[in-house]
């Protein structure tokens, strides 16, 4: 690989920390098994990978297109704030009818520690025909490679983690190999993390460090992400008439798990949406 980073650089220390909030446990977790990772399987076996040159479906693409919903729906089992929330929903199933319903894009965590998902839930979600997003805490290019390699599209890197510097670096080091890169901010002060690399923008109206949710947050700093970038709003979505809001507001896109993972049937939860979502439009 040209010009590759050096992966077994020590990564900096978490921006700003302060004491083991939940976010700074899920980083510390996360430096200790990426550098596990690395032993385990080196990044020339993640190249060998039968996804590693697949062509890449585009996000920006999707959410652009008005003919679709917009929504990122996310297959998520469990959460720290939450605890379990669904361990029985069966990934292929799920994203298969998130994806004929109507669904922009998916959203799969493939964080276990923490949110008991793996690698193995995104690459059974890959025979859909639509962009994937690896929801985990990106925090070292290995992570990227590795996305790359089961079959991801785009990448999330959360600002709240990582320096405005890295972000850049790793979002440059994601277009490269052809993933697009989603940037979640939670605050004014993180706005400067936006770069040309991360033409797409999440608000995230969940505070990471008190997983405390705040819908007025996507609303309040949407007035100060740049038009040239796609916004993205997350957390909180639990009905229409918020995803109305958020539009009005310049938002294209809304990432939604919870909401639906939390039903009996998560397949049936998301298609109902999505019909009173059209139904709204019309």
């Amino acid at each position: 690989m040209e010009n590759s980073p050096n992966f077994n650089a020590p990564e900096p220390p978490i921006r700003g920390a302060r004491g083991l909030n939940i976010l700074e446990k899920i980083i510390a977790h996360k430096k200790t098994e990426v550098a596990k990772a690395k032993e385990q399987t080196p990044v020339e076996a993640l190249m060998q990978s039968e996804y590693y040159n697949r062509k890449t479906f585009s996000l920006k693409q999707f959410l652009l297109d008005e003919n679709k919903s917009g929504i990122i729906a996310e297959f998520k089992r469990q959460s720290p704030s939450k605890g379990i929330i669904n361990n029985l929903a069966d990934v292929t199933a799920v994203t298969k009818a998130y994806t004929e319903n109507g669904a922009s894009c998916l959203s799969v965590l493939t964080d276990n520690h923490f949110f008991g998902g793996s690698n193995d839930d995104l690459q059974k979600a890959r025979i859909n025909n639509i962009p994937i997003l690896r929801k985990d805490f990106i925090i070292d290019e290995y992570q990227i490679v590795e996305a790359k390699s089961i079959g991801a599209d785009v990448i999330l890197l959360i600002a709240a983690c990582l320096s405005p510097e890295r972000v850049q670096l790793l979002a440059e080091f994601a277009n490269s190999l052809q993933l697009e890169v989603l940037l979640e901010i939670h605050n004014e002060e993180e706005l400067q993390h936006i770069c040309p690399a991360t033409e797409i923008v999440g608000v995230n109206n969940r505070d990471l460090k008190t997983f405390t949710v705040d819908i007025n947050r996507s609303i309040e700093l949407s007035k100060k992400i740049s038009h040239s970038k796609i916004k993205i709003a997350e957390s909180g979505i639990n009905d229409i008439e918020t995803i109305s809001i958020f539009k009005k507001a310049g938002y294209k896109g809304f990432l939604i798990g919870e909401q639906f993972m939390k039903q009996p049937d998560p397949t049936i939860a998301f298609a109902e949406f999505v019909q009173k979502l059209k139904a709204k439009e019309k």
